[in-house]
């Protein structure tokens, strides 16, 4: 996407070079002023609906994309000023959609939004541990577009494209880089891949972002990969419930609804994020049957307290949300001032243990670097082992004695 372009199109989220499919010519045609009518038939239509900014399609196309356009939004201090300049020369792209630039504070970059959607000077910088593919998918892909690091499952990228660019993201290495949504056709050689490997019975559709395209290809790609009977759970990761609630249509769920069981894996990470938009977005889902699940990034300065997680948790469940991971940070080059230490995620489930209810406390997760898989990680809570006795402490401080059965049952 060129640097200096102020407006997102639909257009440009659906369609590659040399893919003029109806659905991108669709989402083009969206952009383009009604012309002035040349007939009297014409003159009778119904006039052009004027978009509105509760429109998913008018909040893409007026997302904002460069270092000035943020400045005049939310007057950037010289340091986020200065990422936003290398981010639009070399870095990961700027995208924010003006829903979610309207929950930053314009007055403190210490804002949990506008940390998560304003580039810092600090992106670059690298430490040791950084990398640009920690989740090693370069490494692991089987075949183009197509990551496979578990026998079970894989995951497929159907789109470089984003509502928001995060400035966390782990895939920063490919996202914006003006592929877009990938063609049906392109993705062939992936679908053969899942036929031939039936051991394969998961497919997390992602990206990018699979919802910031058009619901007409989402569908084509989701009916595709139900022809493959061993898939039997799809999941959709997919962050517009946050950054672009929006889309989340009567439509689109409608559309998608025949393909169940679909899952839809989403990523709030503050409470500042659930606004009355996002609730209705995850209510409409979860009315419509999809499970909802989330994956909260455990960020430096952002979220990294119990209060904070809390609160985000409960907030959450009352949505019928799923608090499903909290994430340690993928080590991300240039990342390192929103990462925390291991420690201080597994202070904080301590803290969160027993004081929250289950439903609500997620699975500290770690996806090693490499891409050797998920491990979850904790407080430790075995005080001494013995043969057939454990001591173990609750979360109140208290221990207590657990005793095993007999190796034989009694009698």
């Amino acid at each position: 996407m060129p640097a200096d372009s102020g407006l997102v199109t639909a257009a440009q989220l659906t369609r590659r070079p040399g893919d003029a499919g109806a659905d991108a010519r669709a989402a083009a045609s969206l952009e383009r002023p009604a012309a002035p009518a040349a007939s009297a038939q014409e003159a009778a239509r119904p006039a052009r609906v004027k978009p509105r900014k509760n429109d998913w399609t008018w909040q893409l196309r007026h997302a904002l994309s460069s270092a000035d356009e943020l400045h005049r939004a939310l007057s950037l201090t010289p340091e986020e000023l200065a990422g936003a300049r290398r981010a639009e020369k070399a870095g990961l792209p700027i995208r924010v959609t003006p829903y979610y630039l309207g929950l930053c504070d314009k007055a403190d970059p210490a804002c949990p939004i506008r940390r998560q959607c304003v580039p810092l000077a600090d992106e670059a910088a690298e430490v040791p541990g950084d990398l640009v593919d920690p989740l090693g998918e370069i490494a692991h892909e089987v075949a183009p577009h197509l990551v496979q690091r578990y026998p079970d499952r894989a995951l497929l990228l159907a789109t470089d494209r984003c509502a928001v660019y995060c400035r966390f993201c782990t895939r920063s290495r490919m996202v914006g880089d003006g592929g877009g949504a990938v063609a049906l056709e392109r993705l062939a050689p992936a679908m053969a891949y899942l036929e031939a490997h039936p051991e394969v019975r998961d497919v997390i559709v992602s990206g990018g972002d699979p919802l910031a395209v058009s619901t007409d290809r989402i569908v084509r790609l989701i009916a595709r990969l139900r022809e493959i009977p061993s898939v039997e759970t799809i999941r959709l990761a997919t962050r517009v419930p946050v950054t672009l609630p929006q889309r989340i249509t009567a439509e689109l769920v409608r559309a998608l609804r025949p393909y169940h069981p679909l899952w839809v894996m989403t990523h709030f990470n503050h409470p500042k994020e659930l606004t009355p938009a996002a609730g209705r977005a995850c209510q409409r889902l979860a009315d419509h049957g999809f499970p909802v699940m989330n994956q909260t990034v455990l960020l430096r300065g952002i979220n990294d307290d119990a209060a904070t997680l809390a609160a985000l948790f409960r907030g959450l469940v009352r949505w019928r949300v799923r608090p499903y991971y909290l994430l340690q940070m993928d080590p991300v080059r240039g990342t390192a001032h929103l990462r925390t230490p291991l420690a201080s995620g597994v202070s904080l489930m301590e803290q969160l243990q027993g004081r929250l209810t289950g439903i609500a406390l997620p699975k500290l997760i770690v996806d090693t670097p490499g891409g050797m898989g998920k491990v979850p990680i904790g407080p430790e809570y075995v005080v001494e082992r013995r043969p057939g006795r454990t001591v173990l402490r609750t979360h109140r401080g208290v221990e207590v004695e657990y005793v095993d059965p007999p190796a034989e049952p009694p009698g």
